[in-house]
């Protein structure tokens, strides 16, 4: 069976993860955890829209595990935003 994976559940899930805090990738802390077959988008997709320092705070803030932080890192591509600045 194909599972789709939805771009606006994607981003929706990053947000949640990275920036707010108000969720996570697995159960844990209260949190519900994401859907298995959304991490590897989800890590994608905040490596490619969010800054090293928003994922980092997301790791010092426990939102993220240190391989989860890892794995995230690892994605960040030249094009991946260096700073907060929105163009």
């Amino acid at each position: 069976m194909m599972v789709v994976i939805y771009s606006f559940r994607t981003g929706t899930f990053a947000r949640n993860i990275y920036l707010y805090g108000n969720e996570r990738f697995t159960a844990r802390e209260g949190f519900n955890g994401i859907p298995e077959e959304y991490h590897q988008p989800v890590k994608d997709y905040a490596a490619k829209q969010f800054t090293l320092m928003e994922i980092e705070k997301a790791r010092i803030n426990n939102w993220i595990t240190q391989n989860e932080y890892e794995d995230t890192v690892l994605l960040r591509t030249e094009s991946s935003p260096v700073s907060s600045e929105k163009i």
